[in-house]
């Protein structure tokens, strides 16, 4: 199990975006990395296609980062926080946020 999953919020806190929050887009655990909302933005360029009559283009697009440059936010404080796992009665194992307790 995973501590960060799509649809997170979280804050960078290291690289050229560190502050800045966002919501998590895609999970890469084969390389331990991840995509955020309009961060790590970076310029790809399009060729033409004469047989499709498109033209080039450059388009901008998230590009991954390094799961370790980013916290979650607790969803009670509002805060970056690390993440840890807890079993339930039920047997069932879900993440908690260190820093309030709470479960996400």
């Amino acid at each position: 199990m995973l501590k960060i999953k799509k649809g997170d919020k979280v804050k960078v806190i290291a690289g050229k975006n560190s502050g800045e929050e966002s919501i998590v887009l895609a999970v890469l655990p084969s390389v331990n990395k991840i995509i955020v909302e309009n961060v790590n933005m970076v310029t790809r360029h399009i060729k033409p296609d004469t047989r499709a009559m498109k033209k080039g283009e450059r388009i901008k697009k998230e590009s991954p980062i390094d799961i370790s440059n980013v916290m979650l936010i607790c969803p009670k404080t509002k805060k970056p926080t690390r993440v840890g796992f807890k079993v339930k009665e039920d047997g069932t194992k879900v993440r908690i946020a260190k820093i309030s307790g709470e479960e996400i």
